[in-house]
């Protein structure tokens, strides 16, 4: 299981981007095909994001983003 340690603050732009998205429901696919992107870049920004965020799955990331004021 991997070591997580929080730093909200540090999400770059595009992370909080795919966090935005993520928050919107859509899927790994769903914001590949968004942003011109792989599936597998896709899920590589989310495993970044859920890292960088301290949290195990997209739900507590979203939560998470909402408490600290990361989504507009």
């Amino acid at each position: 299981m991997p070591i997580f340690t929080r730093h909200p603050h540090t999400v770059t732009p595009r992370q909080r981007e795919i966090l935005r998205l993520i928050a919107e429901g859509q899927t790994s696919a769903e914001i590949a095909e968004e942003l011109g992107l792989s599936v597998f870049t896709v899920k590589n920004y989310v495993e970044r994001v859920l890292s960088r965020l301290g949290v195990y799955t997209r739900a507590g990331a979203v939560g998470l983003a909402l408490r600290e004021g990361l989504l507009d």
